[in-house]
């Protein structure tokens, strides 16, 4: 029933997930092409606000940017915190958004963000808890791995332990290799979950503002099942025409 109405739905609904400071609100930003803060709407369409602290805005609430307002955001509010309340929320939220007839409403891919800067604590018990026990059906979830470009520091500082020049080739190379050692780890660990992410992808420049967010784009519209979701988000998007044209071939 769904397929025979999904060129009714206007706007493309993105859950964005993951802890505080993993970069999300820029990853959205790039997306649509715009360095403006979103403006927050709650589920009456009425404004909440124009900028929002931290974690003070409702999952529900939707997340808009004047640039490109046919994309809509939910922000997971940092139920990683380790809140059994905001984690029951965040569920509830997802199940019903994933399942809803009102299609306007529905879900339509969720973005994971989890920063390797932090490899002391890649995965949460809190995360792991989501993928273990939050089954989303037919919406993809995609595993974001943020600010890799942290990582330079990492690279720069391991050299020097090991007495050696710490040249820009140098750094860049052993940057590459301990992201991608990783996204080993982060896919041997959710790997193992119940429900794991259906694609991981790294992300770099993000904090540019001429990011290419090409990949992004095109791992979100290959993880989508129905051909009019994939068109939906091919539209939705404005700054890619090499995407639009890579879809129009393959399709």
């Amino acid at each position: 029933k769904a397929r025979e109405h999904v060129d009714r739905i206007r706007r493309f609904r993105i859950l964005v997930m993951g802890r505080a400071n993993a970069g999300k609100t820029t990853i959205l930003q790039r997306v649509c092409n715009t360095t403006d803060q979103p403006e927050i709407f709650n589920g009456k369409g009425e404004k909440v606000c124009t900028l929002c602290g931290r974690g003070e805005h409702n999952i529900e609430d939707e997340l808009v940017f004047q640039n490109n307002p046919r994309f809509v955001f939910h922000d997971s509010r940092g139920f990683e915190a380790g809140s059994e309340e905001q984690f029951n929320m965040m569920k509830k939220f997802v199940m019903d958004r994933a399942k809803t007839s009102k299609l306007d409403e529905r879900i339509h891919a969720i973005w994971f963000c989890i920063p390797l800067s932090e490899s002391h604590r890649m995965v949460t018990a809190a995360e792991t808890k989501f993928f273990d026990s939050c089954d989303t059906g037919h919406v993809p979830v995609i595993m974001l791995a943020t600010k890799a470009d942290a990582l330079e520091l990492d690279a720069f500082e391991q050299l020097e332990d090991q007495g050696l020049s710490a040249d820009d080739a140098l750094v860049e190379k052993l940057q590459k290799e301990i992201m991608n050692n990783n996204m080993v780890k982060l896919k041997d660990w959710l790997g193992k979950t119940m429900f794991p992410p259906h694609d991981y992808l790294s992300l770099t420049g993000m904090q540019s503002g001429s990011a290419d967010c090409t990949p992004l784009l095109a791992c979100t519209t290959n993880a989508l099942k129905e051909e009019g979701l994939q068109q939906l988000l091919i539209s939705t998007q404005q700054s890619n025409l090499e995407l639009c044209m890579e879809f129009a071939i393959t399709k």
